[in-house]
């Protein structure tokens, strides 16, 4: 008994010099999927991994061509040539398989390393911005249920993201 009620003196303490407290914090939110999509560097770098994309696509395209056309042989060949070609074309077509899941494994790395480089760059500009303007928390605005546009940094955040950004 004892016991509980030192704790409740000891949790309303706290919840009254925090209430005390809360009047000198300032607080502030980013849309942090607004600033990683409108940010100059993200598009950037989407368009890159598109012509990447798209070039894997043409090579795998051309590989499918190919392996169509030696099956279109197969029906007018010797069954001694045919197996053969048979022989060729599984082993392009599992050439191809390993192309495509390579390209996908590169392609998705790719991606990955990029959206961790521009969210620490994200990171680094509110936590540089939160010391220089003197905040005490910026919230994510994932787990912000509420926001008052006053406290809304992200324009400012993806201002200064873009305006030291160097292609």
């Amino acid at each position: 008994m004892k016991v509980a009620k030192l704790l409740s003196v000891l949790l309303l303490g706290l919840f009254l010099s925090t209430t005390a407290h809360a009047k000198d914090l300032k607080i502030a939110y980013v849309e942090l999927g607004n600033v990683f999509n409108n940010y100059q560097k993200t598009k950037d770098f989407d368009a890159v991994l598109q012509k990447e994309t798209q070039a894997a696509q043409s090579q795998i395209d051309d590989k499918v061509k190919n392996i169509r056309d030696e099956q279109s042989k197969l029906a007018l060949m010797k069954d001694d040539e045919k197996q053969k070609l048979q022989a060729t074309i599984e082993k392009e077509a599992n050439d191809l398989r390993d192309f495509q899941k390579q390209k996908r494994a590169e392609l998705s790395k790719k991606f990955e390393d990029m959206r961790k480089e521009i969210i620490l760059e994200i990171e680094k500009i509110v936590s540089d911005m939160a010391k220089k303007d003197n905040y005490n928390y910026i919230f994510n605005d994932t787990v912000l249920l509420y926001g008052d546009q006053e406290s809304n940094v992200t324009k400012t955040v993806l201002d200064t993201l873009n305006a030291g950004y160097k292609k």
